[in-house]
């Protein structure tokens, strides 16, 4: 049985080519729960413009090998304002959740019901994909998966598909096998059906996530994502990402 394991990693995001943003992930896994948690900001000339950083943190439990989460929290905060997300997570069913301060109401949303709340994930925890079974992990079958992620806000869909292997490098720590899965998105509420950018995501066929596991465990992670927009390709990448298997815990002899 697998004990667990941990990741530091660094991360930088680009638009275009230009840098606009760093940040960090630190996940903990172990054999009875987990946590994960994300920081980032703007950086170069984005900062000048609309200087802004975000953090995000998941934890919940491990059961049968699956990631369970129970609570999650999301802020954003830029020159204008701050905004806090938070959800109390039941297995399968998200039990509370807010959003300080509580925005206005938009008439053109298409609302929250109970049943969005339900059989769904936090996206933090949506981002951590655990592979069933004890077979080799880096496989085509590993991207053949799906997931219902609310964040507080939007309730979505994400579909991933096998795209291809690659190997990747960071300037420190991993450097290995990559499997890269294309990425689909689909909006189920919370959203304004109008809105231009939630209907470019949903056209879009182009995006990528490539990922790599954490030591220890049978979850695989982002080590890059990559999103086609109107002002060119975005994407995220590991700098540096460190991943360690946690010590198998010593078994007690009996005579």
């Amino acid at each position: 049985m697998l004990a667990g394991g941990k990741l530091e990693a660094k991360y930088e995001a680009s638009l275009a080519g230009i840098a606009v943003g760093k940040g960090q992930w630190a996940i903990d896994i172990n054999e009875d729960q987990y946590s994960a948690t994300a920081s980032g900001g703007t950086a170069g000339l984005l900062k000048a413009f609309a200087g802004g950083s975000g953090s995000g943190q998941s934890t919940g439990r491990v059961v049968a090998g699956a990631l369970v989460p129970s609570n999650y929290q999301a802020v954003t905060t830029s020159a204008k304002k701050s905004e806090t997300i938070k959800m109390l997570i039941t297995p399968g069913y998200v039990k509370e959740f807010s959003i300080e301060p509580e925005p206005p109401l938009d008439p053109e949303k298409i609302p929250i019901t109970d049943a969005h709340r339900r059989n769904v994930i936090d996206p933090m925890t949506g981002s951590l994909m655990r592979v069933g079974g004890t077979g080799e992990l880096m496989t085509p079958d590993s991207c053949r998966t799906a997931a219902s992620i609310f964040d507080g806000r939007m309730r979505y869909d994400l579909k991933l598909d096998y795209k291809r292997m690659e190997s990747v490098k960071a300037e420190k720590g991993y450097r290995g096998p990559a499997i890269v899965c294309a990425v689909y998105f689909t909006p189920i509420a919370g959203y304004v059906p109008d809105r231009a950018a939630i209907k470019y995501l949903a056209a879009q066929r182009n995006i990528e996530v490539t990922l790599v596991p954490i030591a220890g465990t049978r979850v695989l992670v982002p080590y890059r994502m990559v999103v086609p927009t109107p002002l060119g390709v975005a994407m995220l990448e590991a700098t540096e990402f460190v991943t360690t298997p946690a010590p198998a815990k010593a078994v007690a002899k009996t005579n």
